[in-house]
């Protein structure tokens, strides 16, 4: 009897967790309202993201076409280089201070990506497991107490093999857990960027390169990317992309 317990009690456990991880499958996102405030918070990733082609401004002009008259506003607080820690640092500046209606966290990279031997031998640069769990919770306590809808993204990759055998696969994972799990304990809505790119890339990296399906250098996202990137936000916003064409910079004749 009390090892049924056990599993049913597993049972339960992931179906919770596979519920947020997917949230952003679901059709019932919360409607926008008239002018409600999107920030995202983030690092280089997030600061690239306002280009003509980044997931920022393709999010943007989406929201723009299937609501014209809501005056809804988008504000980029991304800085290149940032991980946790340095989130929790200016989250009152670039974050709160905006009076934010909902929030996109997308970080991670950073936190794994830093971590180097030094001259003993001895990783650092990283963020510990432990402080970037204790973070997470914070940010987003903070957030939440402040009155914003937030959304908590997993990182993506660094290094776009679909084989596993990228560097920093294994380690990425593990944080990438870490930020599932907090979104359970929680109640934070989830885009699971980090599955979605695993299953996009086992379907379009068939020649198994490092780089160029949906990043540029690995890490930083191209124009496909990008575009995959906000599919999965605008999911939970409600709302579908639509792709605007770039226009080409004139030049002076």
């Amino acid at each position: 009897m009390f090892s049924r317990i056990i599993v049913l009690v597993g049972i339960i456990t992931l179906f919770s967790l596979n519920t947020i991880v997917t949230a952003a499958d679901t059709a019932s996102a919360p409607v926008l309202k008239k002018d409600d405030r999107i920030v995202f918070l983030g690092d280089s990733i997030t600061a690239g993201g306002s280009k003509p082609d980044g997931y920022i401004t393709l999010i943007k002009n989406s929201i723009n076409a299937a609501y014209k008259d809501l005056c809804i506003e988008t504000i980029n607080s991304g800085i290149s280089g940032n991980k946790v820690p340095n989130l929790q640092a200016r989250l009152e500046k670039d974050v709160l201070s905006k009076k934010p209606t909902i929030v996109f966290i997308y970080i991670g990279i950073n936190d794994v990506w830093h971590w180097k031997k030094d001259k003993d031998g001895i990783l650092v640069g990283g963020t510990p497991t432990d402080k970037y769990e204790a973070g997470l919770k914070e940010i987003i306590g903070k957030i939440k107490d402040a009155g914003a809808r937030v959304i908590l993204c997993t990182a993506t990759v660094i290094g776009e093999k679909n084989d596993g055998t990228n560097e920093r696969d294994k380690m990425l994972e593990e944080y990438c857990d870490i930020s599932r799990k907090v979104a359970l304990e929680t109640k934070t809505e989830m885009v699971d960027l980090r599955k979605v790119f695993i299953d996009y890339l086992k379907t379009n990296n068939k020649e198994n390169n490092s780089k160029g399906v949906l990043t540029r250098d690995t890490v930083h996202l191209n124009p496909q990317g990008n575009k995959v990137v906000a599919e999965e936000m605008l999911k939970v916003l409600g709302v579908k992309l639509v792709e605007i064409p770039v226009q080409p910079v004139q030049t002076a004749k």
